[in-house]
């Protein structure tokens, strides 16, 4: 898959368009998070991290979906092979286990010459610590309603949201 970048440098989540489907969805692209607040993370279930995050992304939804929360999660198999699983797997691993269905878009690499073009853009956005690079699964980034990237969340750290 290849994200394709509808504006020549794009500052805004909205300007970019997931040709690749959730394996849930047939058809989706980043303009239907205008308006909302999104979480975007990379996601890896057999990660010691999952259950922590798993759980976090739930409650996050319980609590602020009615108001315009997404959650966008892209398997990532970069970090210790963490998640070899194929989307349908991971979406059903996440639904049995946590209760919740997972916004689950295909798997792709966030660091490296194959890093996915919307990752490559959240991370010029928001950088990292001493480097921009992804350092392990389950980095956030957070979105406001206006598509800016606004925060960058480490794995492990806890996201606060404001009513």
């Amino acid at each position: 898959y290849q994200g394709k970048v509808l504006y020549p440098s794009p500052l805004l989540l909205y300007e970019y368009d997931i040709n690749e489907a959730p394996c849930d969805i047939k058809d989706i692209n980043c303009r239907r998070f205008r308006g909302k607040v999104v979480v975007v993370v990379n996601v890896a279930s057999q990660c010691g991290l999952a259950n922590s995050n798993y759980t976090q992304i739930k409650e996050l939804l319980d609590k602020y979906k009615s108001q315009g929360l997404e959650v966008a999660a892209f398997p990532c198999n970069q970090f210790g092979g963490q998640e070899p699983a194929c989307e349908l797997d991971i979406k059903n691993f996440v639904e049995n286990k946590f209760s919740f269905e997972p916004d689950l878009y295909a798997k792709v690499d966030v660091n490296g010459d194959n890093a996915d073009p919307l990752y490559k853009f959240l991370k010029k956005q928001k950088s990292g610590i001493l480097t921009d690079a992804i350092k392990w699964n389950f980095t956030k980034f957070l979105v406001d309603r206006n598509g800016k990237v606004c925060k960058r969340f480490v794995t492990g750290r806890i996201i606060f949201l404001k009513s």
